[in-house]
């Protein structure tokens, strides 16, 4: 049987738009951005996004990702007592006020990270949960390899500058997204605005993330400040049904940060909106079939379809569809074998699984003959089925 690329042409109307300004690339004082629209897994912005950087502070979320996994595995619960050494006590830089003789629990902990950004919070759950920094750090760059973070490499739980110390803004946002999906039962520190843990050092108890205060839908996550990185953050806000996840990194100041983390913010709620553009089940195309009981079958969506669009993007969309045939029976209703294409301005192309709306068995010898005959005919005569 030879098997040919096929590709159908295919337009479907979508629904009338709503009003706001013509979309552009956005241009961002960062050095580093990278932008998804988690609700429809859509990339917004990259901007020199694979780059592994020093990530400063950020890198907490995935000391955190570790330690939200021990969680969910049962070798920790939120009542977990950890010492402090002297190691953790003497951390610099930003930190929850731990001595050696503290047994903060796992939660406060968490807080500690996540709202006060606990240098010596980040080494007590590190020792914790693996004896050493140094063990925790090679156990989150195997782990880092298994989740898909390609330009991360840690030498730390904390962030704390180190040449070995490296994540790109794309694995940030990655995390980021991770966090909010896999673990939402521990999300919601992340909207925690401060943390007065045991009265200690009460001017530091306030959450550094600047989105928080803003009124923009923001819950998260991480900001990050070093010498060499410039000011950073990690930040994810909704609207309505949508989320989106950023990462911003080299910025020159707090105020920069700050007004670049809600312009973004707003750009990507103003400028894009998603619509549903096909339900379950809705044929787009059909497809020829190779010695079946059917000739051909229909291809239609596994699911609802819907899709992140520029605000003023035509109302007639048009996608390829790329499939292997004629498809070889024995198909089953529901087996995958198609993808659809769309491809949009300014925006990565969606893809789309299609799948066979219908059983089809081998067929016996004359359908089998009558099959192999009307598939030669429209080889021959050129004839393809595209559907409006």
């Amino acid at each position: 049987m030879l098997l040919l690329l096929q590709r159908l042409a295919v337009c479907f109307a979508v629904s009338t738009f709503l009003t706001a300004p013509a979309h552009a690339q956005y241009d961002t004082r960062a050095t580093s951005a990278f932008m998804l629209d988690l609700t429809t897994n859509t990339v917004l912005l990259n901007k020199n996004a694979d780059t592994p950087l020093p990530p400063a502070s950020m890198s907490k979320l995935m000391t955190l990702n570790m330690l939200f996994e021990a969680l969910q595995d049962g070798r920790v619960s939120l009542d977990t007592q950890f010492g402090v050494s002297s190691r953790a006590k003497n951390m610099g830089g930003s930190t929850m006020f731990l001595n050696e003789a503290d047994r903060p629990t796992v939660e406060e902990l968490i807080q500690g990270i996540i709202v006060l950004s606990g240098n010596d919070a980040c080494v007590v759950v590190a020792e914790g949960l693996a004896g050493s920094e140094d063990s925790f750090a090679r156990l989150m760059n195997e782990r880092a390899a298994t989740i898909g973070l390609t330009g991360s490499t840690f030498a730390n739980a904390s962030g704390w500058p180190n040449p070995n110390h490296r994540m790109s803004t794309r694995d940030l946002g990655v995390l980021a997204a991770r966090l909010i999906t896999e673990f939402p039962e521990y999300y919601g520190y992340f909207g925690q605005k401060e943390f007065p843990f045991d009265g200690r050092a009460p001017d530091n108890r306030f959450n550094r993330n600047p989105l928080l205060k803003l009124g923009i839908g923001a819950d998260g996550l991480k900001t990050g400040h070093t010498s060499e990185a410039g000011y950073g953050i990690v930040g994810s806000a909704t609207q309505g049904t949508r989320r989106v996840v950023f990462v911003l990194s080299g910025m020159k100041s707090e105020k920069e940060r700050s007004e670049e983390s809600e312009r973004i913010v707003n750009w990507a709620f103003r400028q894009f909106v998603q619509k549903s553009v096909l339900e379950k089940g809705a044929e787009v195309a059909r497809a020829d079939v190779w010695m079946g009981d059917h000739e051909e079958i229909g291809l239609v969506t596994a699911s609802n379809v819907s899709l992140l669009l520029p605000a003023l993007e035509r109302k007639v969309l048009s996608a390829e569809i790329i499939y292997r045939g004629p498809i070889e029976a024995p198909i089953s209703a529901g087996q995958e074998v198609a993808e659809m294409i769309v491809t949009l301005k300014d925006l990565p192309d969606a893809r789309i699984p299609l799948v066979s709306d219908r059983d089809v068995a081998r067929g016996g010898f004359l359908p089998r003959i009558r099959t192999a005959a009307d598939v030669l005919y429209r080889r021959v005569t050129g004839g393809m089925q595209v559907l409006n």
